[in-house]
């Protein structure tokens, strides 16, 4: 085997890849200082509020360790892929819905704010669908508000949209409580 077959054999290091497990490794650390601070009653016996966050943060290390491992062995993206040039207006697109979505949630609510973000989004992932966009988007959002506000007491953000569909939801338990 010449010089230039071993180097070809050997993978190279993924930067990109790397930078990306490098930063979930860092998120799951915040996860883990966050939780650390969340007061926890001795009244709980096992399972606590504390719980579902070290889950979500024990899933996170393992997932950065093993993108990590991946990116050190040369990558998980087929070389073609590698040398595909990054897209700058979709990645534009996909960071003005997330923009739009921290500006609009409080004067609009949560609802309205994720149908935006989710439009633009799936504009940036390339739909050409607008209108398929926001059915799903409204539908998603609204099922993620309801099951916050309505199944977990959490509220993330009510808008019009959210206290009027609130009424309507209120007006018909009562009708059916009697």
């Amino acid at each position: 085997m010449s010089t230039s077959d071993q180097q070809a054999a050997q993978p190279r290091l993924a930067v990109p890849e790397l930078l990306i497990g490098i930063g979930l490794l860092a998120c799951a650390g915040a996860v883990a200082w966050q939780t650390l601070s969340i007061p926890v009653s001795p009244l709980y016996s096992k399972v606590g509020p504390t719980v579902f966050p070290y889950i979500t943060m024990v899933g996170m290390t393992i997932l950065s360790l093993l993108l990590i491992v991946a990116a050190l062995r040369g990558g998980w993206q087929p070389e073609e892929e590698k040398e595909t040039p990054t897209d700058w207006k979709a990645m534009g697109i996909v960071a003005v819905g997330l923009v739009a979505n921290l500006v609009l949630i409080q004067p609009l609510g949560f609802t309205a704010a994720s149908v935006v973000m989710f439009v633009l989004i799936c504009h940036g992932f390339g739909s050409r669908h607008p209108l398929r966009d926001v059915l799903l988007g409204l539908i998603l959002a609204l099922a993620a508000y309801f099951g916050f506000a309505r199944a977990l007491g959490v509220n993330i953000g009510a808008g019009f949209i959210e206290n009027q569909l609130n009424t309507v939801v209120d007006s018909i338990i009562r009708m059916l409580r009697g």
